[in-house]
């Protein structure tokens, strides 16, 4: 190691060497002292990073010569290497703002794209902030190029392409799946190359504007960085069109792919130094990195094993027969799938003569023609096409352009294929290229069929762009997968997550063949967890036949028969399998005499067509309309909802359709016209609950004298209006519209937006636990308030009151309070005509729903009842389903519309708290009751609610014979999914028709299994981990009361994976947990499963955690173990057991037990990252845990121990000796299992210790203070019980009482703050969001980041599950306006769940540290001296000693004595 003065090197010439190590690339650039750059280059490292890296630095010495470097590495890739190498590392971002700094000082905001990361940076005044994508890497580098594949190119291609296009199309960025899912049509549909690219880049923009800016907008001075901007100018261009920059405001730069290479050499150190020689060395030894990806086992242990594997799956075959010596008829079959083209030819006995398959080509009409001219040029004479039926994707388009005679469903055409080879088939599993289905079969028919909806597709695709990125072809790279030694476990989540998870395995040294083996098993995974949906594969049937081009690759099908743990059959013709279906139902369909229309072959051969795009004027769907003109003057146009796009009238058959009715009833009220409305214009957004209330608020407005101005229909661009202020990415579509219509009623210069936060709805459903609306629903006015910046700035004036619909006299009483200007009496006259305006259109809808039932009967016609949320009424949210039903001659109700018809048997197995859900499940209980009405459930993407409701509609449906079908939608309006789930179920309710089937109606109602006074005496009591340091505590208190409590501690990957098995994936990420750790508890044969109980809180507010109850009943009963009683620990009297009861002995002891954990939280995290002596602070801490172990079991443990034993902690803490080194302390806050459970946020306390810094936790008490204090709300607010807050009042008072004896002391303290009182933390919160937010962790989590911000903690985490619905609002939704109140803020925001990547959470958590320590400095020298910026250190020679001697045992045992007898 050359560590030379750099005086001496080179004459004095300081070099500097700067490497930037990124998910796909390695750049590296030299600069002299001057900073010109002598060397730079850019390699993509197809995961071989060390040799990549050597081959750039070879090349610099060759024109360089040896000279001596003071290296830096960055990148998301680079933190091990650096490692590894004793070079320095500094963060990415820090590197790009020091090379923007110099190199180009205005900029005001950079946007740079990697291959799997997209970041923007602003620059405000000398602040850095940034914003990373999180856990979606739709709209990068990698998303560019598996678009570009789809086009059969590359990026620059693409570019080329760009360059000339006509028309964008909307295409969805968010996911490169869903991505796939938009233009895989238009290719189909044949749009130009050219237009596509330019969608596709600007897909990428929007995606990157509003994924990433979450609310703050881009103005100013822009500078693009990053590969993709660099070298694809067209992008380029698209993010100045869309930004609307003019040439002043766009920054050119050189080497802008280059800047964190550049900016980490200006950031490299003088005091390491290497020579050229020295790096490449260091290099090629070799670097041996432990494993931190979890490896799985090898897919067959030896060669025998895959011999008789290969042995058993050649026997699956077809019969064949050659083409050339058959005599007869035969009948062809054709599956124009999304990417391939498959054409079959049968004969009259089933054998197959001809197949083909290739890929479409972009054109899958050409492919067509290309196999049918096959056909007949080796056609014997005398043999005749007699019939012919096509299916799959494409099947409209075939059937018009042949004219074939039969087009029928696939999954109908996969199951004829499949029956042929095995007649007992009951399930199908197709992999194809980018689409998965599993079709259950039940007595002989298609019983349901599943899909992969919106995300997590990439299945066969995916593996193929994987094997080209590593520059393998597929079938090697399937081979290579076979005897791989360490496969590598990639989770089930979405796919580029994979990308970032073998990125790290690469870098951890993992072969090309552990990545094609983790890669089989997380296909198989994604496709049975994830889109199936089953908790364990011996649920999928006993006869599964495996289908699809996927399984081809022995590796997929060896994984699935290992996940599964079945053997399944793989015909030969796995790939053609839908062609081959389609045949057979062409034999099955034909009659001797049979005139077929297909046209003959000279037809064929003089086929010419042209396609064209057209968008539909008919309504404000405006569809994409792709018209075939083919030669005779025929056309086929597709892309249409509705037949008005075929010039035909909408809805011919006077189908009655009530989505239609339903948004007139709703919103044809004509306003007042400007001279009768004295008192002003009100604006209305038309979103979320106005499709439910909208007729009581015009006429509440109207009565007052105010003129309505009522948002337009939704339409894409009132979207685009307001996306630069939408602060969550992760949040559904029918939020995200919402800024749109209220950036359109700030245009029309309202005198106020009104825009009502309503906590709970009219409870119109007898028996429900409660009548919620959902926490989004509830509260996302408070997201416009907060992030639109016309409201921030004051030029708009929003009125957002939170209050209830519970009755009309509550409702009035809050609407009295917010317009205190207006006489009461005038508002109490409007509110009582606008709550009767609402009944009548409730009672409209329900007589109509009637009238329908009616219509069907007499018509003998079937009905669906399309059930989702009011506001799916909207067309820009169901993407025109409805008239989709409709043009099959199905009528559509809405779920409201027969709710009031149906019995639901209660209590469900859910928590049944939210209105709109009463009346989904009341409506499912009436469909399973007739034959002729059907339901579909509408599911917006990203809705957590569903993962509840969408599970126990099923439960109702398909309990009673009914067939259970759900489409997802969001933002896409791709309807290829939901007509094949539509298609097949029409297919098989005529099946069902046919076989005259009788169904039995069963109940629903979930008998639970209580927990009795017997059972308290043996069984064992299991409750899953939140707080290892409360837990801890609490565990004994429950024991010395009695019960036989025992807190699971498998809290770690393994409980999730459980949790992955046995609940539904779009549950939040605590749920899994939680009941992760209880099932792998369960299953692991350590307990007695009929002498075992599990316990569980409740909360019982609007958000998830009260149906954790419920999941884990669902998770028992999955695994058969119902007779386990679940006990709700609840203060709501939601569920009660007689064996377990909250009694004051049990309470207090467990107040007790919180107090001390809090004050251990307080205490070790305060003073753990400055001991002197390591282990201090920990030995402190286990001395005290097993004296308040003893205090918490002793017969009568009094309050004066209790206050004594908290002062004599917090001083023994206090006086441990520690360093003065001034460390950045860090908040941590967030959803309440998250914050406190280092396995669901990966250790983040113990990872911000080891980056040196100090973590601050508020309180758990916190949490329950809160809880008592939404009650006083309520009662003032939305009409609650008095006698509750009275109660709850009572409680924070004692709590308090409990909690003086620690506030005292570390009042006293010299290293400590006392907690805050929850009335000062909610003063806090207010001004920022109403006290009225209370679902999940509410206004609380804004008022706990206020709180650590004034008490001179700047820096949070806000730790969330991804998708956590009251984030959206309270965590993620104020973080702009904290920022605009409280400048030194420095808050990140990091999503949690099973596939979330820990180096993307970590690169986020390092720039926020990064800050953090900057700010820290900067702090420091403006005081002028670099000490301690706590409190002082007195005394710290006084030997710990004497302390511990002070407070030793007997003193103890003295005083529980002292408290016995004061107590009796």
């Amino acid at each position: 190691m050359s560590n030379m003065n750099p005086s001496l090197s080179e004459g004095g010439k300081f070099y500097s060497l700067g490497i930037d190590i990124g998910s796909t690339t390695v750049k590296i650039a030299i600069l002299d002292e001057a900073h010109n750059i002598l060397f730079s280059d850019y390699k993509r490292h197809f995961a071989n990073i060390q040799e990549t890296l050597t081959e750039l630095l070879q090349e610099s010495w060759q024109k360089l010569g040896d000279l001596t470097l003071h290296p830096m590495i960055t990148g998301s890739g680079g933190l091990t290497l650096a490692n590894h190498l004793g070079v320095p590392f500094v963060q990415e971002v820090i590197s790009v703002s020091t090379a923007l700094q110099e190199l180009a000082p205005k900029t005001d905001v950079a946007i740079e794209l990697g291959g799997e990361d997209a970041k923007i940076i602003y620059f405000e005044n000398g602040n850095v902030e940034q914003r990373m994508n999180g856990i979606c890497a739709g709209g990068t580098g990698s998303f560019i190029d598996q678009m570009a594949s789809l086009l059969q190119t590359d990026a620059a291609g693409l570019n080329e392409y760009a360059k000339d296009y006509k028309s964008l199309y909307t295409i969805a960025a968010r996911c490169g799946v869903f991505a796939k899912s938009d233009i895989q049509p238009l290719i189909n549909d044949g749009a130009t190359k050219e237009d596509l690219a330019a969608s596709i880049f600007q897909a990428v923009v929007n995606q990157t504007i509003s994924g990433l800016a979450c609310g703050k907008p881009i103005r100013g001075h822009v500078a693009f960085l990053g590969g993709p901007l660099h070298f694809l100018s067209e992008l380029k261009r698209a993010f100045i069109r869309t930004l609307k920059l003019d040439e002043e405001h766009t920054i050119e730069l050189d080497n802008s792919h280059l800047f964190a290479a550049i900016g980490s050499a200006m950031n490299s150190k003088e005091d390491v130094a290497f020579s050229m020689k020295d790096m490449i060395d260091k290099l090629s030894g070799g670097i041996k990195m432990e494993f931190e990806v979890a490896r799985m086992e090898p897919l067959f242990a030896s060669e025998e094993e895959y011999e008789e594997f290969r042995n058993r799956h050649d026997s699956h075959c077809v019969k064949t027969a050659p083409l050339e010596d058959y005599a007869g008829n035969c009948f062809l079959g054709i599956d124009a799938g999304s990417t391939t083209t498959k054409v079959a030819l049968v004969g009259e006995d089933g054998s197959l003569l001809y197949s083909f398959y290739s890929n479409n080509n972009g054109s899958p009409l050409k492919t067509a023609i290309g196999a049918i001219q096959d056909i007949y040029s080796q056609l014997p004479k005398g043999v005749r096409i007699v019939r012919s039926c096509s299916t799959g994707y494409g099947e409209a388009l075939m059937k018009a352009a042949f004219l074939l005679d039969d087009g029928e469903v696939e999954t109908v055409a996969h199951y004829h294929a499949a029956a042929f080879f095995d007649p007992k088939v009951d399930c199908i599993l197709d992999i194809g290229g980018q689409d998965m289905k599993c079709i259950k079969i039940k007595n002989g028919t298609v019983d349901s069929v599943q899909l992969n909806e919106a995300c997590s597709s990439g299945c066969g695709s995916f593996i193929e762009t994987f094997a080209k990125s590593l520059n393998y072809s597929v079938q090697d790279f399937a081979k290579a997968a076979l005897f791989a030694k360490h496969p590598i476990d990639l989770g089930t989540r979405c796919t580029v997550f994979m990308n970032s998870k073998v990125k790290q395995a690469q870098k951890e040294g993992a072969e090309v063949s552990d990545i094609s083996a983790g890669l089989a098993y997380s296909v198989i995974k994604n496709a049975l967890f994830k889109v199936i949906k089953v908790s364990d594969a011996s649920e999928l049937g006993s006869q599964i036949v495996v289908q699809g081009g996927t399984f081809y690759n022995d590796a997929v099908l060896r994984s699935f028969e290992k996940i599964a743990n079945c053997q399944a059959i793989r015909p030969d013709i796995a790939g053609i399998m839908g062609a081959f279906g389609a045949a057979l139902i062409a034999r099955d369909n034909y009659t001797t005499g049979y005139q077929t229309t297909m046209l003959t072959i000279d037809q064929i051969n003089a086929l010419e067509f042209e396609t064209s795009m057209a968008k539909c004027k008919g309504c404000t769907n405006n569809c994409r309309l792709t018209i075939n003109r083919f030669s005779g003057g025929r056309q086929y146009i597709s892309g249409n909802r509705c037949e008005r796009g075929l010039g035909k009238p909408k809805n011919p058959s006077q189908v009655p359709n009530l989505f239609e009715y339903k948004l007139k009833r709703l919103f044809s009220y004509e306003p007042l016209s400007a001279d009768k409305a004295w008192r002003g214009r009100v604006g209305i957004p038309r979103v979320l609950n106005m499709y439910e209330n909208y007729p009581f608020w015009y006429t509440f407005f109207t009565k007052l004298g105010y003129q309505v101005v009522l948002s337009p229909s939704s339409t894409h661009a009132i979207y685009e209006l307001g996306i630069e202020s939408i602060p969550s990415e992760s949040e559904c579509y029918p939020a995200k519209l919402a800024h749109g219509h209220v950036a359109w009623l700030i245009k029309q210069n309202v005198d106020f937006i009104f825009y009502p936060a309503l906590f709970y709805e009219r409870n119109e459903t007898e028996g429900a636990n409660n009548h919620y609306n959902c926490p989004i629903v509830t509260s996302y006015s408070e997201n416009i308030k907060n992030n639109v910046e016309e409201i921030g700035r004051g030029e708009a004036v929003l009125r957002n009151p939170f209050m209830a619909f519970t009755s009309l006299e509550i409702a009035t009483d809050a609407l009295i309070q917010e317009f205190k200007e207006l006489p009461a009496e005038e508002v109490r006259r409007a509110a009582a005509a606008g709550w009767e305006e609402m009944a009548a259109s409730h009672e409209d809808i329900k007589k109509k729903g009637e009238e329908v039932i009616d219509w069907l009967e007499k018509n003998h016609k079937q009905g669906i009842v399309l059930a989702g949320r009011p506001y799916h009424l909207d067309p820009e949210i169901n993407h025109g389903i409805p008239e989709l039903i409709t043009s099959y001659g199905l009528a559509v109700l809405t779920e409201d519309s027969v709710a009031h018809l149906g019995k639901v048997d209660r209590p469900l197995i859910v928590s049944d708290q939210w209105m709109y859900h009463s009346r989904l499940y009341a409506a499912a209980a009436y469909v399973r009751t007739r034959d002729d009405l059907n339901l579909i459930q509408l599911n917006s993407f990203g809705c957590g609610l569903d993962a509840v409701t969408t599970d126990q509609v099923n439960d109702i449906l398909s309990g009673s014979g009914k067939i259970y079908t759900c489409l997802k939608i969001d933002e896409v309006s791709n309807l290829g999914a939901a007509r094949i789930r539509i298609r097949s179920l029409l297919a098989a309710i005529r099946e069902k028709e046919k076989k005259h089937e009788k169904r039995e109606i069963h109940s629903t109602k979930l008998d639970r299994v209580v927990f009795t006074e017997e059972m308290r005496k043996e069984y064992t009591i299991l409750c899953p981990q939140m707080s290892p340091i409360h837990f801890e505590l609490l565990e004994p208190v429950f024991n010395a009361c009695g019960y036989h409590v025992e807190v699971i501690n498998n809290d770690n990957r393994r409980a999730v994976d459980m949790g992955l098995k046995y609940v539904n994936n779009d549950a939040c990420y605590p749920s899994l947990i939680v009941v992760g750790q209880i099932m792998d508890a369960l299953l692991s044969g350590k307990y007695d499963v009929n002498k075992v109980a599990v316990v569980m809180t409740q909360t019982g507010g609007g958000c998830r955690a009260p149906n954790y109850v419920g999941f884990i009943r669902r998770a028992l009963e999955k695994a058969g173990m119902e007779q386990v009683p679940v006990i709700s620990i609840n203060m709501a009297g939601i569920e009660t057991n007689p064996g377990f009861k909250l009694t004051p002995n049990l309470l207090i002891r467990a107040v007790y037990g919180a107090v001390f954990g809090d004050i251990f939280m307080r205490c070790v995290y305060r003073m753990r990252p400055y001991e002197l002596t390591p282990g201090s602070v920990e030995d402190c801490h286990r001395k005290w845990v097993d004296r308040c172990v003893a205090f918490l079991t002793s017969k009568r443990p009094g309050i004066p121990t209790f206050f004594k034993m908290c002062r004599q902690m917090i001083e023994d803490f206090d006086n441990i000796p520690i360093s003065d080194v001034p460390k950045p302390r860090v908040g941590i806050v967030g959803e309440i299992l998250v914050k406190f459970a280092p396995a669901a946020n990966n250790h983040l306390v113990e990872l911000l210790e080891a980056e040196g810094a100090e973590a601050v936790v508020p309180d758990l008490l916190d949490f329950m203070f809160y809880c008592f204090y939404n009650q006083l709300y309520k009662a003032d607010h939305l009409g609650t019980s008095k006698k509750t807050a009275f109660i709850a009042k009572a409680g924070i008072r004692a709590m308090e009482w409990m909690r003086s004896g620690a506030r005292k002391a570390f009042e006293k303290s010299k290293h400590f703050h006392a907690p805050t009182r929850i009335e000062t933390i909610a003063s806090y919160a207010e001004p920022i969001v109403s006290i009225g937010n209370q679902t999940g962790e509410g206004w609380f989590l804004t008022g706990e980041m206020v709180e650590l911000i004034k008490s001179g903690t700047n820096n949070i985490v806000c730790t969330q599950p991804f998708g956590c619905l009251p984030n959206h609002v309270v965590g993620k939704g104020v973080i702009k306006e904290l920022r605009r109140r409280y400048p030194k803020s420095n808050v990140v925001a990091i999503d949690y769940d099973p596939g979330a990547s820990e180096v993307n959470q970590l690169n986020r958590i390092k720039l926020m540290l990064s800050t953090a320590q900057k700010n820290l400095k900067k702090e420091l020298e403006e005081s002028g001296q670099l000490k301690s910026v706590h409190k002082p250190v007195q005394d710290q020679n006084k030997s710990a000693q004497e302390f511990s001697q002070k407070n030793d045992s007997n003193t103890i045992q003295e005083s529980l004595a002292e408290d016995e007898r004061t107590s009796a």
